[in-house]
Parts: C-alpha cells; structure tokens; sequence
C-alpha cells in the first residue's frame, strides 16, 4: 500500500497553506501563473517533497 512520509504531509500542508493565501505559482521557477485549483496545489506539495527527497509513492504512469 502506497504511503506517504510526515516530511511530504507537511510540504502538502504548506503549500495548501500558500494557495489560501494566494502566493502559490505554477511553473518553472514560479514564472507561471497564481493556482487557484486545490488539486494543482496538492501536485505541488508533492513535487516539492520529491525534491526534498521525502518518502513519496512513485507517479503512476499511464
């Protein structure tokens, strides 16, 4: 079963956190635009925990 780290919660709860607030950027660099989607901002998180190298089940790939 998939699981995810305290480390990769907390970057997910940050980054919902950044949305409310309206600070949170797509893209690159955070060129892109405001996100407004909850989905969007939990994919965030997520990506940022990857980087941090917390314990994040793999992508499914279609």
């Amino acid at each position: 079963m998939a699981r995810y780290g305290k480390a990769a919660a907390k970057s997910v709860k940050t980054a919902m956190h950044r949305e409310k607030r309206g600070t949170l950027k797509s893209g690159k660099g955070g060129k892109g635009g405001t996100v407004t989607s909850r989905k969007q901002a939990i994919a965030i998180g997520l990506s940022e925990a990857r980087k941090k190298g917390a314990k994040v089940p793999r992508k499914k790939s279609s």
